[in-house]
């Protein structure tokens, strides 16, 4: 999805304005989706929640699984529309990601490549005085709250994991001619979370992590519409391939397996949905701010430490950072493209303290 991510800066992005879109080709060959915890509501609608091992920084990671098969996502059409009710919000940022620029500090990037940025249309990124214009300070905004909402999922993974309670999970799929497995998902088992000790039972709930909890296992009733999805993708296929008079044989129906999704002690060998180099370019795996995500959430990092998000020194004039609390109040974006002007919140300046430099 990231072709060429550069810096957000006055110099280089002076004219450059963000275009509202309404279609998702650029999430096409999807098939996962990182969710954080305050995700899990409304995700399960939709999408089965998987746990998945994310051995470069040896922790695990939740996601969303959009298709059967690598490349292929099963809730864009041809024409580009996603075909649910709830977008994951790593999906909706594009095209804007934070990347690292030192201890607690980021710097918004973005994809030159993407087709939404433009110097004609759109709503421009800086004003004539070149400060960030209202629709980069909300994705400055948004993208800082997603960091916090970020680490607090990863505090709540650490937990699932110090209670023993992830478990591998295999998905077979198929007929008896054709035949397929996925691997390398986790998920809770709700015999282990029967089995907890009151002590680590009240843990969860002290934490609030009971409703993701329970989200994730009403969510696997959704591994049952992928195949569908795939079954009727295959059908429209096919059907639109005849009506352009080629004859092709008929192909066999991806059904799911009867019965519970089974789980195997191995099943984390070989796995098939693993994390894509795309999302291992981003460093802090968030999106823009969701309907379901606070705007004043009530709880810090754990690290409780000030995150700083700026567009680069080259924004500003020498002795200003154009740069903005993780702390700060952040606007309720719904469900409006980052590059939206209609919100009307306002970040403000860093002031007082002592300011770290920013690249």
């Amino acid at each position: 999805m990231m072709q060429n991510v550069v810096p957000v800066q006055f110099q280089r992005h002076a004219s450059t304005r963000i275009k509202e879109t309404q279609h998702y080709h650029y999430a096409a060959k999807f098939h996962i989706a990182y969710v954080t915890q305050q995700e899990f509501m409304r995700a399960a609608a939709y999408y089965p929640i998987v746990f998945i091992k994310d051995r470069q920084n040896d922790s695990w990671r939740p996601v969303v699984l959009l298709g059967l098969h690598e490349g292929e996502n099963l809730f864009v059409d041809g024409q580009g529309k996603w075909q649910a009710g709830y977008i994951p919000a790593i999906i909706r940022r594009y095209p804007f990601v934070l990347t690292s620029a030192g201890k607690d500090q980021f710097v918004v990037c973005v994809d030159e490549s993407s087709d939404l940025l433009s110097e004609t249309e759109g709503a421009a990124l800086f004003d004539a005085a070149g400060q960030p214009a209202v629709p980069l300070e909300n994705v400055k905004r948004y993208l800082a709250e997603l960091y916090h909402l970020e680490q607090l999922t990863l505090a709540f993974v650490r937990t699932l994991e110090m209670c023993d309670l992830l478990v591998p999970m295999q998905l077979r799929f198929g007929n008896n001619e054709r035949q397929q497995t996925i691997a390398g998902c986790f998920v809770i088992n709700e015999g282990r979370l029967q089995n907890l000790s009151v002590e680590q039972f009240i843990q969860l709930r002290e934490k609030n992590y009971l409703p993701a909890i329970y989200a994730h296992l009403f969510s696997l009733a959704q591994l049952e519409r992928l195949p569908n999805l795939q079954r009727e993708r295959g059908k429209s296929r096919q059907a639109e391939t005849e009506a352009s008079g080629v004859v092709v044989a008929s192909l066999p129906a991806v059904e799911a397996v009867a019965g519970p999704v089974k789980v195997s002690a191995d099943g984390a060998a070989a796995p098939v949905v693993r994390t894509t180099a795309q999302d291992k370019r981003v460093v802090p795996k968030a999106g823009e701010a969701a309907s379901d995500l606070p705007a004043n959430p009530s709880k810090e990092p754990a690290s409780g430490r000030k995150t700083t998000v700026s567009t680069g020194k080259a924004l500003s004039s020498p002795g200003k950072t154009a740069s903005v609390s993780a702390k700060s109040v952040v606007p309720n974006l719904k469900t409006d493209p980052p590059g939206k002007a209609a919100a009307e919140t306002v970040a403000k300046p860093v002031r007082g303290g002592k300011k770290k430099s920013t690249t």
